[in-house]
This record gives C-alpha cells, structure tokens and sequence, in this order.
C-alpha cells in the first residue's frame, strides 16, 4: 500500500517520491507525506513534506530534529510530529538537514566528532539548511509564506533558536529542550545561545522537563526575551520518566519528553502557542472548553509568564519516538 503524494505543486527543484505506508498500534494512522529535496547552498537536503487536507493556503511549520548517534544516515520522517500539525491544519516540513538521512554533506560524527570546538560552526550551517527550507516552502502554492514557524528538540532547539535570530522568516518559534545536553560543557554553546537569544524578535515557547541534564538553557534564554520585551512562555515539565531504552545514552529521562512518548505532555501547549501567531485550529482532542491548554492566554505582545505543568505518564502518547540528543 502506498502514499498518496501531498501535493502536485512541487517546486522544480524537489525530488519528489512517494512513501510506504507505517502504522501505529496505538495511535491514528501516519498521515501522508511526500519526499522532497530542495537545494541549500551546494547541499542537497532531504526533508518530509506534509499537508492538511484542503487547498490551502496553509501556514507552515519546519520541523528541526536533534542529533541521532550512530543513526544519522536512517532516514526519519517523524510521523507523529507530521500528524500533530496537519491535524491543527499546518502544512509540516521535516528537514533531515545536511548529514542526516540522505541529505548532501558529511555526517555529525565525521565533521565534528569529539571536536566541541567545531560544534556551533556546524549548527550555523545546518541553520543554513533550515533558512533554505524557508526558500523551498515559499515555492509551494499551497503554503501562505506569510504564516511560517519552526520548532526543534534538543540540537534542533539550538538551530530554531539560531535560524529566528538571523531575521524575521518565522512568525512563531517552539523550543524543546534546546542545549539541554550540552549546556554544562560547552562554553562556546551558552555563548551562542544567548547571543542568538539577545538578537531574536521572534515569538518563543520554551518548554524543559525539570529532569533534563539541565533547565538553564532554557532558563537563559527566557530571561533575555523577558528582558527585551520578546513575547515568550516558559514551561517547565515535572520529572518525565521515561520506558526503555531510558534516554537513548543521554543520561537525562526527562530529555525524551519530547520524543513521540512525550507527546501529550507537551503537544497542546505547542499548538496553542503556534496558534496564537499562525491562527491554525486546535484539534478537539485538545480542547478543554473555552480554555486553552496551560491556563489563560497572555496578551498578544507582553511576554508570557513561566509555568509548570504536570506530567502525564510516560508512553501514553503511544510509540518510542527517535532519539535525540545535543
């Protein structure tokens, strides 16, 4: 059984193939995407394009994926993140960035390796990949330029945060986690990090499971958009606890919240958030009322307020996601 392709608008540039079909036993069938690749630079970036049903125009969202040791070449369409978008009427581009999947360039473990040095040199350029990604939706006539965010987990956290400091592309931005695992022990990502964070204008949701290896990177990097005046939610989730394989190698559970396990932790806040800015719809599953998930929504404008909220337990999101890791 195969895919049907998500659109017959494809920029000239994309390659575009059709997908074999994957099905969860816990959750709703994966919906349908389509295998593009769109030029960056001298790179050719493989990346999963999904689409609600309808003609569109639709907003769009990038979807930044965090590093996956000893599986960079597996290519990963990450389904459920393709599902949760589409299901708030988004348009989903799941970029592999270069070294991953079957992307152009030279894997992590090859360029950077043990190298921390060359670490934020090779996160600007894969933030490259993401900007031209900006390029390639821009192509697609289903796809309303106007409306586009980005979101990332773990070294995608780092690359959001670095891609809405480089301009005004993004309407909205969400990062999960981002330098969590890197945080401690390497200087020259906290100095990126905030130097990004003190350049950005982008509306952020940052979101951290107190049991990540820490919450300072985010911690931070909410602190400089309050103290700017960006608009900006802080959530930091209670302890996740995670089945196994426990972290993927990370040593910190509370990181895979944001794998698919995760997902009805974090989800609704994600969607509220992205639809404050990109006026996409909640899906009714969560809709609590007149009220949107996390409490009461602050003033388009004033910076949000940080806030905890509980954890649901682990695996209820159904899946076991893929690793991620700084």
């Amino acid at each position: 059984m195969a895919r049907r392709p998500a659109g017959s608008s494809l920029a000239v540039a994309a390659i575009v193939m059709v997908a074999g079909v994957m099905m969860s036993v816990r959750v709703q069938s994966a919906p349908s995407y389509a295998e593009v690749f769109y030029p960056s630079g001298g790179l050719r970036i493989q990346a999963y394009l999904y689409r609600p049903e309808g003609e569109g125009p639709f907003p769009a969202v990038i979807y930044n994926h965090g590093s996956r040791t000893g599986r960079e070449r597996q290519s990963v369409p990450f389904e459920h993140i393709g599902r949760l978008l589409t299901s708030a009427g988004y348009v989903a581009l799941v970029s592999e960035r270069r070294g991953y999947g079957r992307s152009d360039g030279a894997a992590w473990p090859e360029d950077v390796g043990k190298n921390r040095g060359r670490t934020v040199a090779r996160l600007d350029e894969e933030t490259d990949d993401v900007l031209a990604a900006v390029d390639f939706l821009r192509t697609q006539a289903f796809v309303d330029a106007s409306r586009l965010g980005v979101m990332g987990w773990s070294f995608g956290g780092i690359v959001t945060i670095f891609a809405v400091s480089r301009g005004n592309a993004f309407a909205v931005a969400v990062d999960q986690a981002g330098g969590a695992l890197t945080w401690n022990t390497n200087a020259d990502v906290r100095s990126a990090l905030t130097a990004a964070a003190q350049k950005s204008t982008t509306p952020t949701l940052l979101q951290v499971a107190e049991n990540d290896r820490t919450t300072d990177s985010i911690t931070t990097v909410a602190k400089i958009l309050d103290k700017r005046g960006i608009p900006h939610r802080m959530v930091i989730y209670p302890p996740f606890t995670a089945t196994s394989p426990l972290s993927f190698g990370t040593g910190a559970p509370g990181h895979m919240v944001f794998a698919e396990r995760g997902m009805s932790v974090w989800s609704a806040d994600a969607l509220e958030f992205l639809g404050r800015y990109l006026a996409g719809r909640l899906p009714a599953s969560f809709r609590t009322g007149d009220r949107p998930p996390g409490g009461r929504r602050p003033a388009r404008g004033a910076p949000a307020r940080s806030r905890r909220r509980p954890a649901a337990p682990a695996g209820s999101a159904g899946g076991t996601g893929s690793p991620a890791a700084d």
